[in-house]
């Protein structure tokens, strides 16, 4: 091994020789793994780099070697201290608030139905942050007003590699800002196969128009290509090109999409910068999950995105929130600008999104973040569930009325359209179906169940196990009610 390959193995710089060195990744990994459990190991690794970097760091002011164990100590504090603050009491249910809902539905990004589930960190920060005074915009060094979402993007730039980060309300709010970097009257060229309309009818050219911006349409519905921009790009008149993924609809047959490294590279040399619009956003490698793979932020900077944004509540599995990553001097740009502040999030999602945030820094997010944990539910852990609620309803076998079923679930919420993943749930054949369901609906809770065949189907992919009891009550009332 040579000595810059040691120094990549230790996570670092060579040491001067006979100085005193930090233990390599692998002897840290190795100490601290049987204490680490189920979590990533991507994400284990990038924090126990950080513990030979500052181990490093000390070593290299003169401080006395901390032994192994200490330190594999610590990076088992570290990743722990990404898990969220402790449980709260569970909130009172008298109290009021939004109908218990069941969603049944087999989607599991249900737009209708608020999106992402929010993992319990998420819940218990936002309680915490709205139960009394937070250090939201104040440093506790100096006492004196502070960043605001800091800690959110610190966590995203550690998570994507950017240079910076920032926060807004939702993506449709951080697109906007993005494309107003063009200035008044600028030029945003914007592929024709990705002039989307994405939900509550707004359509990409029009927050193009809003921006103050011009649209600049090349390439074609089904193709286009890098020369295409390149093209637009000739006249210097352009100053951002927009990619918008197609995260809604699918295009296939003859089709070709420019290749993002080509885009940037193009952009860059006739001094335009480019804005990445991903939408659903993705954390995890999506391939691992038995989907397809969804290009990530980290990968869409790599290829040269100036800045990419995406949503806190599709992909990435928490709340509303618009994030954006990319290059330090245009997030600066974006913090100043005056609608800005319209944009941003309050205190209790700004906390929720960072305990989100930090289950993925912590390896967590695959076990706790409640997407995740459907799209990962083993086909046979379905299927016994739902053997389980139709001999809870009482009525199995009745003229096969309740019966298992398999099914397809599907992402929704604009994530890998056309994409099903395989299921199991409960049927059931009522005299109406459409009573049926609206029985269901009218219940309490409400359950939200869909229609296949004449028959209503109920997709346990998308039922917290917690609540297939209450599902095979309300099978059973709803059933009686209609016939």
């Amino acid at each position: 091994m040579t000595t810059s390959d040691q120094a990549r193995a230790n996570g670092g710089a060579p040491q001067p020789s006979g100085a005193a060195r930090p233990p390599s990744v692998e002897r840290l990994l190795a100490a601290a793994r049987p204490r680490l459990g189920d979590r990533d190991h991507e994400a284990i690794v990038v924090v126990a780099r950080e513990v030979v970097a500052a181990e490093r760091e000390r070593l290299g002011g003169g401080a006395a070697a901390r032994g192994l164990e200490a330190l594999a100590v610590d990076l088992v504090d570290r990743l722990t201290g990404f898990d969220g603050p402790p449980a709260t009491e569970a909130a009172d249910d008298s109290a009021g608030g939004p109908t218990r809902v069941i969603n049944a539905t087999g989607v599991l990004l249900h737009t209708n139905l608020g999106r992402a589930a929010w993992p319990a960190a998420a819940i218990r920060a936002a309680a915490a942050a709205a139960a009394g005074p937070s250090l939201l915009e104040l440093d506790r060094a100096t006492g004196r007003r502070g960043p605001r979402s800091r800690v959110v993007e610190e966590h995203l730039i550690a998570l994507t590699g950017a240079e910076d980060a920032f926060v807004t309300n939702n993506n449709a709010a951080a697109l906007a800002l993005s494309v107003g970097l063009a200035g008044r009257g600028g030029r945003v060229i914007v592929s024709r196969g990705e002039l989307v309309e994405i939900g509550g009818g707004v359509r990409i050219p029009d927050v193009i128009r809003r921006a103050g911006a011009r649209l600049v349409e090349v390439g074609t519905t089904n193709r286009t290509r890098v020369e295409d921009i390149e093209g637009a790009l000739a006249d210097g008149g352009a100053r951002l090109v927009l990619r918008v993924h197609q995260s809604n609809f699918v295009q296939s047959g003859f089709v070709e999409s420019p290749d993002p490294a080509g885009v940037a590279e193009g952009a860059h040399r006739h001094g335009a910068i480019v804005v990445d619009d991903l939408g659903s956003g993705a954390l995890l490698a999506t391939e691992s999950f038995g989907l397809a793979h969804e290009p990530t932020p980290r990968e869409r900077l790599a290829a040269g995105a100036d800045l990419v944004t995406f949503s806190g509540d599709k992909l990435v599995g928490g709340p509303q929130a618009g994030l954006v990553v990319g290059r330090a001097d245009l997030i600066k740009r974006l913090r100043r600008d005056p609608l800005a502040r319209a944009m941003r999030p309050d205190k209790t999602t700004t906390a929720a999104v960072a305990a989100t945030l930090a289950l993925y820094r912590g390896g967590r997010a695959a076990h706790e973040i409640p997407l995740w944990r459907m799209v990962a539910t083993p086909l046979e852990e379905l299927r016994a569930r739902a053997e389980r609620v139709v001999g809870a309803t009482g009525l199995a076998g009745a003229a096969d009325r309740v019966a298992v079923a398999q099914l397809r679930s599907t992402l929704g919420g604009g994530s890998f359209p056309g994409e099903t993943l395989p299921s199991w749930g409960v049927a059931v054949e009522a005299r109406s179906a459409d009573r049926m369901a609206a029985a269901l609906r009218a219940g309490e809770p409400a359950v939200i169940a869909r229609i296949e065949d004449g028959h209503v189907v109920l997709d346990l992919r998308t039922v917290e196990p917690g609540d297939d009891a209450a599902l095979a009550d309300a099978i059973a009332r709803a059933l009686a009610s209609v016939g």
